[in-house]
Parts: C-alpha cells; structure tokens; sequence
C-alpha cells in the first residue's frame, strides 16, 4: 500500500476513533479478547459462529448436524508447525499434464 494513502486511512481512523470518543486501549483490549475468543473455540461455520464445544449446543451446529453435516466437519484445525520457505520437491516425472497443452497454456488474466 502507498505510504500516503495508508497515512491517509490511519489519520481518519484517529479522527473517527475521537469523534466516537474510542480509546486505543478499548480497540486493543477488543482484539485481544476476539484473539481469546477464536483460540478457545473448536468449532466454527462459514459465516464465523464458533463454539468450544462445552455448554449448550448452540442453534446453527443443531441445524447443521440435524441437516446431516458432521461435528467434525466445523472443526477448527490448527497446522502441526510454521511452514518454512522452502517449497516441498516435486517429482515431474509422475506429471500426469508434462508435455500436453494444460501444461504450457498460461490463464489470461481477469479484467474488471
């Protein structure tokens, strides 16, 4: 992003966050607990409803299992460690496309 236009953006946040009277500290301590929220849940649907799994079951995953979607289905999973930066080799010879035309054609890019 332009260095300008993200100076832009921040200074009318700050105006925003002065005419809402919003502290810097509500919005961090609002990310903070959102960070806690999403980290204690084990369940979560496309349209962000999460569930820890303990308590009453809530209305949309006893929608969703009653329409015959498993539990294991919303499962938040959480990857096993970072990924490095280095790409995992690749044997091309089990390329079932090497040599054809999917293999050499380049998409053509959308424009608006």
């Amino acid at each position: 992003m332009d260095e300008r236009k993200r100076e832009s953006i921040v200074a009318y946040l700050r105006r925003r966050m002065a005419e809402l009277e919003i502290d810097p500290e509500d919005v961090a301590a609002s990310i903070a607990a959102d960070q806690e929220r999403l980290r204690a849940a084990k369940y979560r649907d496309a349209f962000g409803n999460t569930w820890d799994g303990k308590g009453n079951t809530p209305q949309w995953v006893v929608q969703a299992t009653s329409a015959g979607q498993s539990l294991e289905h919303f499962a938040i999973r959480v990857p096993a460690e970072p990924q490095s930066g280095k790409r995992a080799d690749v044997d091309w010879r089990r390329d079932p496309f090497a040599g054809t035309r999917l293999a050499t054609v380049r998409p053509e890019p959308l424009h608006a």
